[in-house]
Formats: C-alpha cells, structure tokens, sequence
C-alpha cells in the first residue's frame, strides 16, 4: 500500500469526516415525511400559509426524539420527547419545535445550560447516560422550584410513550397567530395523536432498553411501511390579548399550562407522516430546526425561555452543520431565499452577479425589505418602560398549584405510578441533603399525600407539619380561576385513564409449540388483521411448528421475542403442556401480567397460567377457544393496559 493510492486515501479521508456533532440535546432521534391538511379555513385567526386552504396539503418533516441521551442511548428512558415539525409553506419554512410535555424545568433560558448539565452524565465519571436517576439532576431541581410542575410529568408514564404514535406534542411556549388585518391573538399549540396517549410502564420500559434499544424507532419505520400512517390533529388554545392576565398565572410562563377546561383545543387539521426518509443521515441526522424559523401568521412572545431558544437554536445549527445549513436538501425552503448573502462553509447554491450587499441599486435590492412583500412583520409592540433588571416578573412566583392540579387529576394507578417514579430516582440519590431537600421543599408542597408514598418507598422522613423543616412555598399565590383553591382543583384531560380510540397497529404474541391447533392458529391471524392489530407467531425456535401433520410458519424464535415488544399474548390450544415446560413460556406470560397486557388462553392452558404464576382471575385475562377468545383479547386490548394487577410501589 502506497500513499499514492489516490483511491484509497479518498475513500479512507471520506470515513474519516463522515460524522457531524451530535446535538447536544436531543440527539437520539427518529423521523419521517408527510403532510398536513387544515379542515377548514382559519383565516379569521392568521394569515399563515398553512392555515389558509382544505385542499393543499403542506410537506412536513417531523423529527422525534429523546433529550438527555446521546444518539447511542435507548429509545425508552425516563424523558422529555422532542416533538419537531418543520413546515415546507409557500412562505418559507416554519418550524414548530416543541416537546411532548406542554411545560418546560425552567422559566428562562438563562438556566438551560445548568439544567442540562445537571442532567447529563455527572462530568468526573460520564455516568450515567440517558437518566435523571442521580445525584446532580436532583441537586438541581431541588434547588429549583419552579421546575415542580415538569417533573409531575417527567415522572408520570408520559415520560415513556408506547409509541410516537401515541404520544402528544406541545409547542410549549405561548405564540402569536397573527390575520392579514395585522390583529394578533395568542395561542397554545397541541399535536394530539388520532391512536390516543397510551405508554408502557417502567418495568417494561427498563427491559426494552436492553431487549430492543430501538423500540419507538423501529415502530415508527415499520408503521409506516406497512401503511399504518401516525396521524394527530394540531389544535389552538386562542387567547384574545385583552384576556391574557385573567388568569392568575402568566401565560408568558414556560411553567405552566392553559387547562383544557378553561380553554377548548380547538382541533384545526391533521398531521399524517407517510414516508420514511430514504437516508438517515442526511435527512434525520442533518435536519436543522429552529424556533426563529417563522413565516407571516405566526409571531413570538415575551416569553423569557422562547426569546433564549430564538439565539439557542440558529447557533447550535452554525455548529452542528455550518452556516448555509438552510441549503441542504431536508432543510431546503420551497420558496427561494430572498437575501444577498453569499460564501461560507458547505454552499451548494451558486448565485449569478456582482452584488452581495443591501441596499444595492444594482441586483434588483432585497425583496423582503418591501413594504408590499409577503415577508414576515412582526406585530407592533405595547410601549412598555421602567429599569433593565436580572429579575422574574412576581406573576411567575407561584411554582405548586400546577404541580398539585397534576396530581389531583390522576388516576389512584397513576398517582402510584409517578410515586413510585419518584422513590425509583431518590433511591439513587446518594446525598442525603439532596434527598431530604426534594421531599420537604418540593414534594410536600406539591402534595403530603405524594410526599408521603415517596418516604414510605424511600426511607426520607417527611417533616410533621409546622415545623421549621416543613416549608412553605416560597411566594403567594397570585388569585385567579386556576389557583384559587388549587389544593382541590382537577382537570380531566389531563390523564390517561382512558380507553384509546384506536388500536391499530398493536402487536400481538401467538406463542405455538408442536401440536398447536392450525385451524385455530390460522383463524385467530385472520381475527387480528381483521382487526387492524399485527399478529406474530413464536415458536421454540426459527422455522415452523407441527400441528397435525402440518407445518405453521414461526416468525421468532422464543429466544428473540421478548414479550415487552408486544401489547398482547394468545396461547392457542394444543401447546400449553409444551410451553409449560418452557422457562421462556412462563417468562413471556409472566411479564405480560405484571405489565398489564391483555392476556388469551385456551381452554386447555390453566397448567401454564399456574406455572406462570398468572392468577386465574386476573383482570384483562381471557380465556376459552375459537375466535370468541380472540374477540375478547380485542376488547381488551380497546382498554389499552390493566395497571391495578401489580401496584408501581409494590416489591416484585
């Protein structure tokens, strides 16, 4: 080997830079192509391309993704999803990053990067990845009050979404929409997924990391290359300015939440992703959002951690791929960039003339600096005066009343759930004073009941009530609809506890051993297709079972199949006896009890439910023979999960 071997230096230089940073947050991610439709025209509220016409379907490109792991790390940790859609608008391209949560840790930008560090692995060690689970978060969040809300959601199952598909998004901060007569309204954005919100629970979750760290990624390519489109709906929280401090929180406030039942989502369209990407580096790994990406109709606030992220974004994307990241083909607006910006890293656009510079008399000036251009304006400010100060608005004081609305509006398995979230991650907290700062300056103020579960599982004392060690919050809370009372205060939407309305697409185990029935194996298929579901055979090993002389196909070997990458388990007659005798048999059904999964059996399986150690009781346990058992499974399954069988608090 030469060193003029041309080729071979080319190819091996080429190896040698084919990777571009990774983003500091939200790196792991997973993405497609698709569309979005308004139902009807919302030319009343903005002027916004996309809000304008039932027949025009705008390409989207929306990216998913976790935030505190590296692009190695799973797909099922505790955390925040991202949720990024980048619109291709006649305008220009708008981007809508947001979150699946609707609130965010902080309240200004000014604590993103100590927020973020706390959270990543602690800098002596690179340990741990992908969790919260440690000293340095806690140390942080303990020490920040203002963060209580967000974690009530990080620790609820919406911090482990079932699927992409299932979860909803949230724009986060409060916009503007903006009409062509100049008048603006603010606005809440919610993506809200046609299958509902369902999630797994975290047992399941933790095993997923290790039996298929690529769980949601690997849902969402083959949803898609099977047809079943994800699909959401976008919907509108509208605010008139004149009723923006009615509420007694600041809606400027990335902290809180407009509840559902003081402000209808009104559903205005529908998102549907339909292709993958065809390469993911270049389309997933390259796309390059950013909040200030914005087109005439839509407008931002004052809000202190949206005006952070509008200089956050467009310098990570300088970073991550160079100053003309906008030329590459994912990023690419379908309108023609109208500026005399010219050179730097990676252009790929050649521009004709002699003038790069504005004003110029020369190149025709710059379009967007028309008064009669289609460009984007922004809405005239309210005059406003008084000192430059480094401080919160009083109107963001109050840090509890939302967190403890969380609370009292779930559910008594999804009040268990977020406890035992919490006496999960404060096990793994060392520091005592961290330990004890968390339970009696944030879960007890949020709410002594969740304080108390917490200790119980955790051996931190809650302090009795009255005393010094038992704080109160930090600030008054301010009167108004959402606070007054807020130790009683509910709000329905936002649990889970509910059926979803659809179940398409849901997996579902038949576990086969020689002798099963081929009839009835061949028929409860054809059931679950009908039904729109995704039935798997699983056998002993790779190939196929015998029944009667006759050959069924096996689509995994047991050893490959765990059960947490399904949502159901039939059991066909024929082979309970043989999975009876089969360690991985009673591990399959055993965890899909414990996680809560519908459960079929035939007739002839008691001895394995037995072995399994499956109560035959068990509530979304189905048992009998023909398609009736399989029509029951389906039922079951309409309820998604049955998470009373084994409390979150309780030892395994």
């Amino acid at each position: 080997t030469l060193l003029e071997d041309i080729l071979m230096r080319e190819k091996i230089t080429h190896f040698d830079h084919e990777r571009i940073p990774e983003r500091v947050v939200h790196a792991r991610g997973a993405a497609a192509h698709g569309v979005f439709e308004v139902y009807e025209s919302q030319q009343r509220l903005t002027m916004a391309a996309p809000f304008q016409d039932p027949a025009v379907k705008t390409p989207v490109f929306v990216r998913f993704s976790t935030v505190a792991g590296s692009r190695g790390s799973t797909d099922t940790p505790r955390d925040v999803r991202g949720f990024a859609v980048k619109f291709y608008t006649p305008d220009g391209i708008w981007d809508l990053v947001g979150n699946n949560m609707p609130v965010f840790f902080i309240q200004d930008a000014n604590k993103f990067p100590d927020l973020i560090h706390a959270v990543k692995p602690e800098p002596h060690n690179e340990i741990p990845q992908a969790q919260s689970a440690h000293d340095t978060f806690w140390d942080f969040v303990s020490l920040t009050p203002e963060s209580a809300h967000m974690l009530m959601w990080l620790m609820s199952d919406r911090a482990i979404p079932r699927s992409f598909a299932t979860m909803e998004g949230f724009g986060v901060h409060t916009f503007r929409l903006v009409n062509a007569e100049g008048m603006s309204r603010l606005v809440k954005f919610h993506w809200k997924p046609v299958k509902g919100v369902c999630s797994l629970v975290w047992e399941e979750a933790q095993l997923i990391s290790g039996k298929d760290p690529d769980f949601n990624r690997r849902d969402l390519y083959e949803s898609i290359e099977r047809g079943d489109y994800p699909e959401y709906e976008l919907g509108f929280q509208v605010v008139e300015e004149t009723d923006e401090h009615k509420f007694g929180f600041d809606l400027l406030d990335a902290t809180k939440i407009i509840p559902e039942e003081l402000v209808p989502v009104i559903k205005v369209g529908k998102l549907t992703l339909n292709r993958n990407p065809d390469n993911f580096f270049a389309e997933t790994e390259q796309v390059a959002f950013h909040t200030g990406h914005v087109i005439p109709g839509i407008d931002f606030t004052n809000d202190p951690l949206l005006q952070g992220r509008l200089f956050s974004y467009i310098d990570t994307q300088l970073r991550r791929v160079g100053p003309n990241f906008h030329e590459l083909p994912i990023n690419r607006s379908l309108r023609p960039v109208d500026n005399n910006q010219r050179d730097g890293f990676a252009r790929t656009i050649i521009n004709k003339g002699k003038v790069s510079y504005f004003p110029n008399s020369l190149g025709g000036g710059c379009p967007m600096h028309s008064p009669t251009a289609a460009a984007f304006r922004s809405v005239q400010p309210k005059e406003a005066s008084g000192p430059k100060v480094r401080e919160r608005s009083p109107s963001f004081a109050d840090h509890f009343s939302q967190a403890t609305q969380f609370w009292n509006s779930m559910s008594d398995w999804e009040k268990d759930h977020i406890a035992a979230a919490f006496a999960f991650e404060l096990n793994q907290v060392v520091d005592e004073p961290v330990r004890a700062r968390t339970m009696n300056e944030i879960l007890v103020n949020i709410h002594r009941d969740l304080a108390n579960m917490v200790s119980r599982a955790t051996g931190i004392v809650v302090a009795p009530v009255g005393t010094p060690d038992d704080p109160t919050p930090s600030a008054p809370t301010p009167a108004g609809p959402l606070n007054r009372d807020a130790a009683s205060l509910k709000s329905p939407a936002l649990s889970m506890d509910k059926p979803p309305p659809s179940i398409a697409g849901r997996k579902v185990a038949i576990l086969l051993a020689d002798g099963a029935n081929a009839d009835e194996v061949e028929a409860a298929i054809a059931a679950l297709v009908e039904a729109a579901l995704v039935p798997e055979t699983i056998g002993p090993t790779a190939g196929s079972v015998q029944a009667a002389g006759k050959a069924i196909k096996v689509n995994r070997a047991a050893a490959n199949a765990p059960s947490v990458v399904y949502d159901a388990v039939v059991v066909p007659g024929g082979v309970a006896g043989r999975l009876a005798t089969m360690t991985l048999a009673q591990r399959f059904l055993h965890e899909a009890y414990r996680h809560g999964k519908p459960i079929a059996v035939a007739e002839d399986a008691r001895g394995l439910l037995q072995a399994a150690q499956v109560p035959a009781d068990a509530e979304g346990l189905a048992t009998g023979n023909g398609a009736a058992l399989v029509s029951r499974l389906v039922e079951h399954l309409r309820r998604h999960r049955f998470p009373r069988r084994v409390p979150a608090l309780e030892p395994s």
